[in-house]
């Protein structure tokens, strides 16, 4: 006695001969057969999985980003040249002219850089009329002038990031403001604080200075290095029991510190090349062989005063660029490196 579902999905008490067995087999495996055609010519009519219904012979292609730089540097490279042009031929509006002294410039330019009486005259001076003293006092001011600066700024900035990276709502704004700061030419700022009472003419008002144009690069690289910090540290951190303030000193500024320095670094380079001058507001630094050059132009000495700041501003850049490379190294972690 075997028992089958009927049709109706009852079950069928009633007994089966074999040769009834083998033909509801044969129907069953027949259904199967077709359902699996239909299926396949279903497979085959409806689009792939990875392909976009909706896209059709109509669909657009997606914009191409402008190349932003390299047409703002050619738009900079123009306003150069252009701006060589009308210096070059005292503003007479005369282009070609203009275009044949910078082009009789630039093939003298090899000639000039490869006489060594130049240099022997620049050595001279150096050696026998200023003094390598004289030009070490000045450069002991002109960093004196940029720690000053930098020293300010970067305790604003670090407590001002700190502050952003907690209050995300002040962001936008502060960092703002402190871009507005880089936009304002560094000589207008400079005679600006020459009227501010209690500032006048010296070294406070390029100091004030110096630390508004070095906020920006540290504040925005203290938020990235904040922000950049694991949130599986930080809850660890409060997991055993740190406060915010714990977490903050030990955990977060310790591991966004590389960030934080590269901003610092790059503050400092940039504001030991700004800080030259200060000596046209009646700042101290090596500014002051650039300016006393252009004053006396094209007297004795003028030129080689002018390369006495212009070499020792470099120099200066370059030492304290290496100094920085050996305090990252000393004051970052050794997984932290890079």
């Amino acid at each position: 006695m075997t028992t089958a579902p009927g049709d109706d999905g009852r079950v069928d008490d009633q007994p089966r001969t074999d040769s009834e067995r083998h033909a509801a087999g044969g129907v069953r495996e027949e259904a199967i057969s077709q359902a699996g055609a239909e299926a396949r010519i279903t497979r085959d009519d409806d689009p792939a999985p990875s392909e976009d219904p909706s896209a059709g012979p109509l669909s657009q292609p997606p914009l191409r980003r402008l190349p932003v730089q390299p047409i703002a540097g050619g738009l900079l490279a123009a306003l150069i040249v252009w701006y060589l042009f009308l210096a070059d031929t005292r503003a007479n509006n005369d282009v070609v002219g203009g275009l044949r002294r910078l082009w009789n410039g630039v093939t003298e330019l090899p000639s000039m850089v490869v006489d060594t009486d130049g240099y022997r005259a620049w050595w001279r001076y150096v050696t026998d009329q200023e003094g390598w003293d004289r030009v070490l006092t000045n450069t002991i001011e002109h960093v004196q002038l940029v720690a000053a600066s930098m020293l300010a700024a970067t305790l604003i900035s670090i407590v001002l990031g700190v502050l952003l990276h907690r209050v995300r709502a002040l962001r936008g704004p502060v960092l703002g403001v402190a871009s507005v700061f880089l936009t304002i030419p560094s000589l207008a700022l400079f005679a600006v604080f020459i009227s501010v009472p209690g500032i006048g003419v010296g070294d406070r008002g390029p100091i004030i200075a110096l630390t508004m144009y070095s906020i920006l690069p540290i504040l925005r690289n203290t938020v990235t290095g904040l922000e950049g910090v694991d949130r599986s540290i930080i809850e660890a951190a409060r997991g055993v029991g740190l406060s915010t303030t714990q977490r903050l000193l030990r955990i977060e500024l310790p591991l966004a510190w590389p960030v934080i320095l590269t901003g610092i670094r790059i503050a400092t380079l940039l504001n030991i090349g700004i800080a030259a001058i200060a000596p046209l507001v009646g700042g101290t630094g090596l500014g002051g062989y650039v300016r006393d050059g252009l004053q006396r132009y094209p007297e004795f000495t003028a030129v080689e005063r002018m390369w006495t700041g212009v070499l020792a501003t470099v120099a200066l850049a370059l030492i304290v660029d290496v100094i920085f490379t050996f305090l990252r190294r000393a004051t970052t972690s050794k997984g932290l490196r890079t």
